[in-house]
């Protein structure tokens, strides 16, 4: 498949991608070529009788066993002592947003 210059300027747009050195540019355009011509040879072999496939595997997820714990493990005063800038009850970090 050949993709001409609107169409890798759209994909460049929707990537927010730079192409403006015309050496990048056109490497760019050939493996894209590349890669279009590698699934449209895929579009020759003959699947006719072959179920779509939806997973890799016939394996089944292996989850552990939800536990419940209590919500409190280490005790407030001793998660503080940990912390070296702290007022009372809580940590103190620096400030992330303005007021505004």
């Amino acid at each position: 498949m050949k993709i001409d210059e609107a169409t890798l300027d759209r994909i460049a747009e929707l990537a927010r991608l730079d192409f403006s050195d015309p050496a990048a540019r056109q490497a760019i355009l050939n493996d894209l070529e590349r890669v279009l011509g590698f699934v449209e040879k895929l579009n020759e072999v003959d699947t006719k009788g072959v179920e779509p496939l939806i997973f890799m595997t016939d394996e089944a997820d292996v989850l552990r066993e939800d536990v419940v714990v209590p919500g409190d493990i280490v005790p407030k005063a001793e998660a503080l002592k940990n912390s070296p800038v702290k007022d009372s009850d809580y940590f103190k970090v620096p400030r992330v947003m303005d007021k505004g």
